[in-house]
């Protein structure tokens, strides 16, 4: 049968926070006295905030006690929330709300399956919050992708078996996350990079509607 429920990440697939987290980490590197590149932010996509500031720590050679990495984790978090106040529906990626809107029209049920912690305010902040039918944030999971945690427990939220989902990501790991919970993987991004997706497109701009259709068709 085709499938008949979509997951989607956040950061990436639906809204461009990377910037956002960017900017802020860069703010946190420079207070501590180094640089923090765009080239060295790559290492942070689909990672978690506590990993995030070990290899920022790594990159500066800077030993932090406990109170200390607790302090620049708020800190971090607390200058990313400032940056993310300011976002409006422009912040949605090209295109969203065209699938958002195909999948609406036909009560295919879309999940959100991100490891943020503040993926709904972000959505209310698009105001795309009333679209999902379920939402799985990092409040609800206790493994990182590429563990497959996060979309198995939007799956059973949306009452639908993991092999009948089909999810967006534009990470390696969240590509495996889906890939290890049996389900249909749709990179958004650079194709060599998301190699290991069952299907590829640099952007939703680039996605049909026949596409879609032929995902949600029932197939022999």
């Amino acid at each position: 049968m085709g499938a008949s429920a979509f997951i989607f990440d956040l950061d990436g697939v639906i809204v461009d926070t990377a910037k956002y987290h960017y900017l802020a980490w860069k703010k946190l590197a420079n207070e501590l006295g180094f640089e923090f590149t765009k080239e060295q932010n790559e290492l942070f996509k689909g990672v978690s905030r506590k990993r995030c500031l070990e290899i920022l720590l790594d990159i500066g050679g800077i030993t932090a006690t406990q109170e200390q990495f607790d302090r620049w984790m708020v800190e971090k978090n607390e200058d990313y929330l400032e940056y993310i106040e300011k976002m409006d529906a422009s912040e949605i990626l090209p295109d969203v709300p065209k699938v958002i809107g195909f999948l609406k029209d036909r009560n295919i049920p879309i999940a959100l399956g991100s490891a943020s912690k503040n993926a709904r305010p972000i959505l209310e902040k698009v105001k795309l919050l009333p679209s999902f039918d379920a939402i799985v944030d990092g409040n609800d999971v206790s493994k990182a992708k590429p563990d497959p945690e996060v979309f198995l427990i939007a799956a059973r939220k949306l009452n639908v078996a993991p092999e009948n989902c089909v999810v967006f990501e534009d990470a390696v790991a969240g590509i495996q996350a889906a890939n290890n919970a049996d389900m249909i993987s749709i990179g958004i991004g650079d194709a060599q990079i998301l190699s290991e997706a069952d299907y590829n497109f640099n952007d939703f701009t680039e996605m049909s509607l026949a596409f879609l259709e032929s995902l949600t068709s029932v197939q022999a």
